[in-house]
């Protein structure tokens, strides 16, 4: 199939921004795409034109449009999954006074689709849309636990396990070792690995084929939350997620072959 190079560049160029690089000189974006200043100008303009690159009046640095928040926006809500984890994340923030999460996966990745933060916690790291990396995360060990073999693998190949804090797992023989702790105990720990203080505790959400399709999370910071007040919360996590991937449709085609 071929790509359409003015195409790439402009998606390539969106891509240069994130949470660090929040404004661009043209300059530094032609140097980032290795082109000429008078082409990035006409992808720039272009992006602008249709409001996915914004200008900044008062440096004339470019940013990211709020096109892009719309278009988004409107992903994250045509998502079935987020509609029907919703009460669900309310219901257990307000039971455990903890953040709750719901995260899909994306490539290599998860992102945090959904997020309701709980009056006892300060978990700074989520964010909607922000993404996790799947080695040092509750939720994302979740996600690609219960992969087949060859999606894993792809996944696996070529994965950077950087080490978050001193308790990420770092290499791939010990995520696969997790990943079966995973399979066998349904849920998965994030034992202070993505933060310092942090701990996580997610569990899986299936559709009607029984992929898991998305996370849920508690996350607690371990100064407040205990392991006995922590597999408290796994059991209220474990029914809310039964009953999301009920209306997933999980287990009604069995029921009726």
């Amino acid at each position: 199939m071929p790509i359409i190079q003015a195409v790439e560049r402009a998606l390539k160029i969106l891509d240069l921004f994130d949470e660090q690089v929040t404004e661009l000189k043209i300059t530094e974006i032609s140097e980032r795409m290795q082109l000429h200043k008078s082409t990035v100008h006409s992808l720039l303009k272009t992006l602008q034109v249709h409001g996915y690159i914004d200008q900044n009046p008062e440096n004339g640095k470019y940013r990211l449009g709020m096109k892009l928040f719309e278009r988004g926006h409107y992903v994250i809500h045509g998502l079935d999954i987020r509609k029907i984890a919703k009460r669900y994340l309310v219901d257990l923030s307000m039971k455990t006074g903890q953040t709750t999460h719901l995260v899909i996966l994306d490539d290599k990745e998860g992102v945090y689709i959904d997020k309701v933060e709980g009056p006892m916690a300060t978990i700074l790291y989520s964010r909607i849309g922000r993404r996790i990396p799947v080695h040092s995360s509750a939720v994302g060990k979740v996600l690609v636990a219960f992969l087949p073999e060859e999606e894993l693998r792809y996944i696996l190949d070529g994965y950077q396990y950087v080490p978050q804090t001193p308790n990420t797992i770092t290499n791939e023989q010990a995520f696969r070792q997790e990943l079966e702790k995973v399979r066998q105990a349904g849920y998965a720990v994030d034992n202070q690995e993505n933060e310092p203080g942090v701990r996580c505790i997610a569990v899986p959400i299936r559709n009607h084929k029984g992929q898991v399709v998305a996370a849920v999370s508690i996350s607690t910071l371990v100064s407040r939350v205990d392991d006995h007040m922590l597999m408290e919360f796994l059991g209220m996590l474990k029914p809310a997620a039964e009953e999301m991937s009920q209306q997933m449709g999980y287990g009604i085609a069995s029921q009726h072959s």
